[in-house]
C-alpha cells in the first residue's frame, strides 16, 4: 500500500487526503490545528463552474476567461482540465454534503464575480469556504475509520528528507514533547498555503506564513511567479486585520465610489461603463489606489430584508467588528494582500522538480497566471487534489528503506536544543514587524526599481539581524526557526518583482507600464 503524507489540512489538503484514501492509499494529514481553522474557512464569494448553459455559458469560456484574467502565462492543458471538471466537482461536493445555496426550483444559484463572461459562481450565501471545509472533514472521518486516513495534530513542519532529487517525507517539530520528529513516507503532498507573513495584517491566516516555501527552496525546490500577488479590493480594516467584504457584495451590485466634497464619483463605472466594479480584482485595486481618496462600497440599495439574506455573514461581519449597518451605511474599503499566484513550480501532475514531491491549493503555481479570476481557488484546491491523487495511483513507488535520515533528525534536534540557548540582540516579533513594512512599502500595488532594490537591501539586514534572534519562548521554538527562510523567501519574491520588466496582472511597474510577451510571456 503506497503511504502519501499530505501537508497541510484545509480544502487542498483534505481533498488530496480523500482522493488517496478513495485509491486506497495510506494517508498521513498532518497540521498544527485543525482543519476548521484552515485558512480555506475564510472563503466567502463561491466557486466557479459551468453548471448550465441556458445563459449562454460554456466551458470553453471559462477557460478562455480563467487565461484572459491570468494575462495568458497560465497554461492551457492545465487550465482545460481545471474548468472542465469543475461541472463534477459541484457534483461531488453536493454529494458529500456541502449546502449550497437554491433558488426556487431547488437548483444551485450562481452570482457575477470580476472578469467573468458570464455568471457562473455557486455559492454557500457569504461562507463557502466554511461550508466545503465541513463537508470535507466529514468525508475524510469515513476514511479515518477505516485506517486510510490518519490525522496529525500539532505538529509544525521544519524540513523535506531529500536525497538524490526525491523525496522521502519530512521532520517535523512536535509542539507536545518539543522535539523534532519524521515521518517517512512514498510520495508527499504540500497544501500549505500561501504566504501572508510576509505582508504581516492581510485578509488571510497568518499561519500560512511562507516557511514551507522559503525552507524548500533552500533545499532545491523551484518556485515561481511569486512578484504575482494579488490584492483584493475590498477588505475592511480591524486593530488585528483585514477582513475580507466578499466580491459577492459587487456581484449583487455594490457600487463603488469616492467623495468629491458631497457629491459622490463612481469611478469605476465613469472609466469601465455599468458593469466596471466587476473588472478584475487587478484593475479595481489599481483604480482604487490611483484615486488617492478614501473608498466606500455601496450595498444600502438592495433594501434590508435582501441584504440580511443574500449578504448575512457580510452584514454581520461589518456590524460585529467596526458597528457599520450595511443596510443603511456604506462600507469603507481598502485593497488588500489577499492570494498568492506564485509558489512551488509544478508540472500539470502537480508534482515539483523534485520526485515524488508534490504541491496543491494555494502553494502551487499552476492555475492562475498573473492574476487570479474569482472563484477559482476553491475549484484549483478541489481539483488539484484530484490530480494528485491520480498521479501517484499511477506512479510506481520504490524501496527508500535504505536512505538513512538518522543524521538529519539529530542534527535537526541539535540544532533545536542550540537555538533556545540563543541570546540575541533582536526578538523575531520586531524583525517580522520589520519584515511587514518593508514588503509593504515596496511591493505594494504599483513598484518601481528604486523601491525594490532598497527593499532587497532592508531584507538582506534583517536577515543578518535575524542570525542573533533571541528564544523568548523557550516551549514553542517554531517561530525562532521558521524566521530566516521567511526572510529568505522575502527577498525571493522582491528579486522576482525587480527581474520582471513589464507590468502584467497584479505586478504593476510605473517603470516599466507596458506589457512586453516578447521578453515575459
Amino acid at each position: 500500500m503506497k503511504k502519501v503524507l499530505i501537508i497541510g489540512s484545509g480544502i487542498a489538503g483534505l481533498s488530496s487526503a480523500i482522493e488517496c484514501a478513495k485509491r486506497n492509499m495510506e494517508v498521513t494529514l498532518v497540521s498544527p490545528y485543525s482543519s476548521e481553522r484552515a485558512q480555506s474557512v475564510l472563503a466567502a464569494g463561491g466557486i466557479n463552474a459551468v453548471i448550465d448553459d441556458s445563459n449562454g455559458d460554456s466551458i470553453e469560456s471559462h477557460i478562455e476567461d480563467t487565461l484572459k484574467a491570468g494575462c495568458n502565462i497560465a497554461g492551457r492543458e492545465a487550465v482545460t482540465g481545471l474548468c472542465t471538471e469543475a461541472p463534477n466537482v459541484i457534483r461531488k461536493l453536493e454529494k458529500w454534503g456541502t449546502v449550497f445555496s437554491v433558488d426556487e426550483k431547488d437548483e444551485i444559484k450562481r452570482r457575477a464575480f470580476g472578469g467573468q463572461s458570464h455568471i457562473r459562481t455557486c455559492f454557500c450565501g457569504a461562507s463557502t469556504g466554511k461550508q466545503i471545509v465541513t463537508a470535507l472533514v466529514m468525508e475524510a472521518r469515513r476514511y479515518e475509520i477505516q485506517g486510510l486516513i490518519n490525522r496529525r495534530l500539532k505538529l509544525y513542519f521544519y524540513s523535506a528528507l531529500i536525497k538524490n532529487g526525491k523525496c522521502f517525507g519530512a521532520l517535523f517539530y512536535n509542539d507536545d514533547s518539543d522535539r523534532i520528529e519524521m515521518i517517512r513516507a512514498d510520495f508527499v503532498v504540500f497544501a500549505t498555503g500561501g504566504q501572508n507573513a510576509l505582508f504581516g495584517k492581510t485578509t488571510g491566516s497568518t499561519l500560512c506564513d511562507g516557511y514551507v516555501h522559503g525552507k524548500l527552496f533552500t533545499q532545491g525546490v523551484n518556485l515561481k511567479n511569486l512578484e504575482f500577488i494579488q490584492y483584493h479590493p475590498t477588505t475592511l480594516e480591524t486593530s488585528q486585520k483585514m477582513l475580507l467584504v466578499s466580491e459577492a457584495v459587487r456581484g449583487e451590485g455594490g457600487r463603488l465610489y469616492y467623495l468629491d466634497g458631497d457629491k459622490r464619483v463612481y469611478f469605476m463605472e465613469e472609466m469601465y461603463g455599468e458593469n466596471g466594479n466587476l473588472m478584475t480584482r487587478d484593475v479595481v485595486s489599481r483604480c482604487m489606489y490611483n484615486t488617492g481618496k478614501d473608498i466606500f462600497l455601496d450595498i444600502t440599495f438592495l433594501g434590508e430584508e435582501q441584504i440580511k439574506k443574500r449578504l448575512p455573514e457580510v452584514y454581520d461581519l461589518c456590524m460585529k467588528y467596526r458597528g457599520i449597518d450595511i443596510t443603511k451605511e456604506s462600507i469603507p474599503v481598502t485593497p488588500s494582500v489577499n492570494f498568492f499566484m506564485g509558489g512551488i513550480a509544478v508540472h500539470n501532475n502537480h508534482e515539483s522538480n523534485i520526485k515524488r514531491l508534490y504541491a496543491v491549493g494555494e502553494c502551487a503555481s499552476i492555475y492562475h497566471g498573473a492574476n487570479r479570476l474569482g472563484g477559482n481557488a476553491l475549484l484549483a484546491a478541489m481539483y488539484g487534489g484530484r490530480v494528485v491523487a491520480e498521479s501517484i495511483a499511477k506512479s510506481e513507488t520504490e524501496d527508500s528503506s535504505k536512505e538513512d535520515f538518522a543524521k538529519e533528525l539529530s542534527d535537526a534536534n541539535a540544532g533545536i536544543d542550540e537555538l533556545k540557548n540563543t541570546i540575541g540582540n533582536s526578538s523575531v516579533m520586531s524583525i517580522r514587524n520589520s519584515l511587514a513594512n518593508i514588503m509593504k512599502t515596496n511591493l505594494g500595488i504599483v513598484r518601481d526599481s528604486d523601491r525594490l532594490y532598497k527593499g532587497i537591501n532592508d531584507i538582506e539586514n534583517a536577515i543578518s539581524s535575524s542570525a542573533a534572534v533571541r528564544c523568548d519562548n523557550r516551549n514553542h521554538i517554531y517561530p525562532i526557526y521558521s524566521l530566516q527562510e521567511i526572510l529568505i523567501l522575502a527577498k525571493a519574491t522582491l528579486v522576482c518583482a525587480l527581474s520582471r520588466k513589464e507590468s502584467r496582472g497584479a505586478h504593476y511597474r510605473s517603470d516599466y507600464t507596458d506589457t512586453s510577451d516578447e521578453y515575459f510571456l
